[in-house]
């Protein structure tokens, strides 16, 4: 499972930015899994509020969160594809 979501990652960055090697882009690669794993983190938390009857107030700002982030990805590579 998460072997091929590397795979799928390290493509993509390959692709864009022409990149050799994995070792040029690591630094993107820990972010984008770091945002996707507080992204879950979050809902977890979310839900956890929502059935205790409160509020639950995100870490990151909306424009910063995993689902902003996944949209970018998704456009660039769109377009770098068409």
């Amino acid at each position: 499972m998460f072997e091929q979501a590397f795979k799928n990652i390290d493509n993509v960055l390959r692709q864009d930015s022409g990149c050799a090697t994995e070792l040029d882009y690591i630094e993107q690669t820990s972010w984008i899994l770091f945002l996707k794993y507080l992204d879950d983190l979050e809902e977890t938390k979310k839900t956890d509020a929502e059935l205790a009857g409160k509020k639950y107030s995100y870490i990151l700002k909306k424009e910063f969160q995993w689902d902003e982030w996944e949209k970018s990805i998704t456009r660039l590579h769109s377009m770098a594809t068409t």
